[in-house]
């Protein structure tokens, strides 16, 4: 499995925010009001979540940076969903400055950090700066396919498909143990319980079912001790705060 560092983060995070630059680029206004993959959110939510997340990590390194900690939106989690609400209904000229602006300051946070910077503690999931940059690579890529522009799973990364496995492991209830068969890929198992079930399909469809998304490529088909069963339930997000919708 990829593992993703310090050193390889960085060039991630520029891609990941190239992807939503080109989004934006591809929206007109009358889009900005259209539904997008996440219920009862339109793309303007979206977009509004996108450069509040971005705000709020750039704000987590530059208290890093003085050895603090802060709560990683202000006014909480209350203020995160009173924002995106206030900014939703913005304009696509509105939207396209404010979401540029947040994600160049964000991106050169990152881009700034010396080699033992990675390590300094941040609030988010009380953690590290290194956390903090996972978290945003995540919300960047996933939130992009929430546009509904073309840019859904079936573009995730094997890098980032492999990451997001092991970072939503924590999903799997207690009684199962899940064997993923990613198609022409190694299998890989997550969840430690006595209930075996194999999942197989194509691993940007596995990464998707995961993150509470619909596959894009096919079906994904699960089975316990050869026979069919319907896909397992899975658990919330793994977060003290939402990370991702």
């Amino acid at each position: 499995m990829t593992r993703i560092t310090p050193e390889t983060l960085p060039a991630e995070l520029h891609k990941a925010a190239g992807t939503v630059t080109r989004l934006l680029a591809k929206m007109d206004d009358s889009s900005v009001t259209e539904p997008s993959e996440l219920p009862g959110w339109t793309r303007g939510h979206v977009l509004a979540h996108i450069r509040g997340i971005a705000d709020a990590m750039a704000r987590q390194l530059e208290y890093a940076r003085r050895g603090e900690t802060i709560e990683l939106y202000d006014g909480g989690m209350e203020g995160r969903t009173k924002a995106i609400e206030l900014a939703a209904g913005h304009s696509l000229a509105q939207h396209t400055e404010s979401v540029t602006a947040a994600l160049a300051s964000a991106i050169s946070a990152f881009d700034a950090l010396g080699p033992d910077d990675w390590q300094a503690r941040i609030a988010y999931r009380d953690g590290t700066v290194l956390d903090g940059g996972l978290a945003l690579w995540r919300e960047l890529t996933i939130h992009a396919a929430d546009l509904r522009l073309g840019f859904g799973p079936e573009t995730w990364s094997r890098p980032f498909c492999e990451h997001l496995v092991g970072f939503l492991a924590a999903r799997v209830p207690g009684k199962y143990k899940l064997v993923l068969q990613p198609t022409g890929l190694p299998q890989l198992s997550i969840g430690s319980g006595g209930t075996s079930i194999a999942i197989t399909g194509m691993l940007t469809d596995i990464a998707a079912w995961l993150a509470g998304r619909e596959p894009s490529l096919g079906s994904l088909r699960a089975t316990a001790a050869a026979d069919g069963v319907e896909l397992p339930e899975l658990l919330p997000w793994p977060a003290a705060q939402p990370a991702a919708r």
